[in-house]
């Protein structure tokens, strides 16, 4: 059986509005989230200059400036959030990691103290063999 690992838990942790907020943190971070709404916006703009459809907003784009105000007025708060959850998982990770040195610096003195133990041992046999080999 495998047990849970600090990333575990905190992925086991995460809410459903957690998960949406990371999905849309990675999404709109990405350059394909780039790539496609530059396409957009260039189709936007060119159907509206040429105006083969029908200019429905026109130059100077009022109603693309409105849609990526509303797309920042949402994006920001939730790439916030999955930002603090991560500087969250980034605390709970330093905090395992920390814990994990003072663990093993504890076993590497308990290993250090044995091997003095040990090595006292050693001598405490030679000097004794020593003195029967004078005595003999």
């Amino acid at each position: 059986m495998r047990k849970n690992t600090w990333h575990d838990e905190h992925k086991d942790s995460l809410t459903f509005g957690d998960r949406i907020a990371d999905n849309v943190a990675n999404g709109m971070g990405s350059w394909n989230f780039i790539i496609w709404q530059t396409i957009i916006v260039l189709i936007w703009m060119t159907l509206n200059v040429i105006g083969i459809v029908r200019h429905w907003d026109e130059y100077p784009f009022i109603l693309l400036n409105l849609i990526f105000s509303t797309q920042a007025a949402y994006a920001a708060p939730i790439i916030m959030m999955s930002q603090n959850r991560q500087n969250q998982r980034d605390r709970i990770q330093a905090q395992c990691d920390y814990q994990i040195n003072i663990d093993a610096k504890k076993e590497i003195e308990a290993l250090q103290l044995q091997i003095s133990k040990l090595e006292l041992e050693k001598l405490d046999i030679i000097i004794e063999m020593l003195k029967k080999q004078q005595e003999g």
